[in-house]
């Protein structure tokens, strides 16, 4: 039997790691113009506790990256995710809407649980129970 799992251990190999963000080609453009903008070489996307429904994104230009930041790489353009934020927005898609009413980045989170009517904040089960 141990003989049996390590053989399939050995096949397993490493563990896939789901992509913290993934940005659109439009959300891409615009990180990319705000950095060259303010010459910086990241921009951090973090939550903090806010709002009807508990957690509200917030995003900071950044010019090195922190010991626990997670370091994504999409379009050309580099994210820094604070470890605090990280477990809040696995799998998000960031995009950037510039239409005559708003000119912002939205977030289609799949580990959101619900978000308040005015969209300013969302709630995930791990932050549920602390609102």
């Amino acid at each position: 039997m141990a003989s049996f799992i390590k053989a399939m251990a050995g096949k397993a190999g490493p563990a896939v790691r789901k992509q913290a963000l993934t940005l659109t080609n439009t959300a891409a453009s615009r990180v990319r113009n705000l950095l060259d903008l303010r010459q910086r070489t990241y921009l951090r996307l973090g939550v903090k506790a806010r709002g009807c429904n508990g957690l509200s994104y917030t995003l900071n230009y950044a010019d090195e990256k922190g010991k626990f930041d997670e370091l994504v790489e999409d379009r050309g353009v580099k994210i820094l995710i604070d470890p605090k934020a990280l477990m809040h927005v696995i799998g998000t898609k960031m995009d950037f809407i510039n239409d005559p009413l708003r000119s912002e980045f939205v977030f289609m989170n799949p580990n959101s649980k619900g978000e308040c009517g005015c969209g300013e904040s969302f709630m995930t089960s791990t932050n549920k129970s602390s609102g």
